[in-house]
């Protein structure tokens, strides 16, 4: 995609097409399960920290993780068959990398089963997860309103704080892309709503979770306070 920006020709073969769709849903999907076992990491550290190692034990992390990656591998078939399809005279894709939505506006023939395909997969990637994310923090939060001191609410709240920003922008954007119809979207939406999701929160994600560190926060700041004593 970013060579793509930078080249006079912007074309693509369809198989490099199909291998962009795969790579992008399947870690699109990747993500959002993945989303879902940090939050049941969570709940099981703030809800259970006594039994954290026994519950969160090696071999359950490492079976958690082959599950994950299965599970998103099987589901992201959407793309092999929405090629399969035949397509309009114009090749011309009015978006910014070939991605599932925009190739279904190329598709000549009646895209309802593709589109329900779609929104299937996206309830098992995106619903589904999102979900146990919400259940997940219904109990962290009830748990964390237990506890006594203000300090210990306080660290419990800040443990979940950058999880929490990255499931809000990621989701948000995501369910707005592969939930709606076919009627319901337009192209300069969908541009609009993929970069988020592809650009801006992979983007945000180092700063998201490494501002939880206590050095990083210092070197932040100091690097802050330095930039502003230099200013004329």
């Amino acid at each position: 995609m970013l060579a793509n920006f930078l080249s006079t020709r912007k074309s693509i073969s369809s198989g490099l097409c199909e291998t962009q769709m795969y790579v992008t849903l399947f870690l699109g999907a990747a993500e959002c399960i993945f989303l879902a076992v940090m939050a049941f990491d969570r709940y099981v550290a703030i809800c259970h920290p006594l039994r954290y190692a026994v519950l969160m034990s090696k071999r359950v992390c490492v079976g958690m993780a082959a599950g994950s990656w299965i599970i998103t591998f099987l589901g992201s078939v959407v793309p092999l068959y929405v090629l399969k399809l035949p397509f309009c005279d114009s090749n011309v894709i009015d978006h910014y990398f070939c991605e599932v939505p925009a190739m279904l506006e190329l598709v000549c023939v009646d895209t309802t089963a593709s589109e329900s395909a779609l929104q299937l997969g996206g309830v098992a990637s995106e619903i589904f997860p999102f979900v146990l994310i919400l259940l997940s923090y219904i109990r962290i939060i009830i748990a964390i309103l237990r506890i006594a001191s203000a300090d210990g609410r306080r660290k419990a709240f800040s443990t979940c704080s950058a999880h929490l920003t990255v499931v809000t922008i990621f989701y948000t954007t995501a369910m707005l892309m592969y939930m709606r119809t076919k009627e319901q979207r337009t192209p300069q939406q969908d541009k609009v709503i993929s970069v988020f999701y592809t650009v801006i929160n992979p983007m945000l994600n180092p700063i998201i979770y490494s501002l939880r560190n206590s050095e990083v926060k210092g070197a932040f700041m100091k690097a802050l306070g330095r930039s502003k004593m230099a200013q004329p």
